[in-house]
């Protein structure tokens, strides 16, 4: 019976990667708009090939470093547990000053197509060229 149970629990899991992102590519974006937009498209998609960091990029979310490096931060993207609940994106704004983009937007989590809950996630990335070297997120849960 426990093995019918997680075999139920992985096919859930499974389908959790059909989810979409709403955070595609936009030509009014600026150089570091785009970067920030691949890398919330990724929570979604989990395929960090469009989104650069620099080797030693580091992430804080809520006051918790959570990202030691680029490879590292890539790795989660991809294969992460932790993005495998994520079913989209929407809301998204981003406003830019000097080399940081800041990004509000709401993210719905859920198991196998049904959502779970909804937060707002507020992101300013630090971006000094071409790549993202620092994220701070903070996230509050939508009544």
């Amino acid at each position: 019976m426990r093995i019918t149970h997680v075999s139920a629990l992985a096919v859930a899991f499974l389908a959790l990667g059909t989810a979409t992102a709403v955070a595609e590519p936009n030509p009014a974006d600026s150089p570091r708009e785009a970067i920030a937009r691949a890398y919330i498209d990724a929570l979604v998609s989990h395929d960090a090939s469009a989104v650069p960091f620099t080797p030693d990029a580091t992430r804080i979310e809520v006051g918790f470093q959570t990202g030691h490096s680029g490879p590292q931060l890539t790795a989660d993207l991809e294969n992460g547990p932790q993005y495998r609940v994520i079913q989209g994106v929407r809301d998204l704004t981003m406003s830019e000053s000097g080399d940081t983009v800041t990004t509000r937007y709401l993210l719905d989590t859920g198991i196998a197509g049904v959502r779970l809950t909804t937060v707002e996630i507020v992101e300013t990335f630090v971006i000094p060229a071409d790549a993202i070297q620092f994220i701070e997120a903070t996230i509050t849960p939508v009544a």
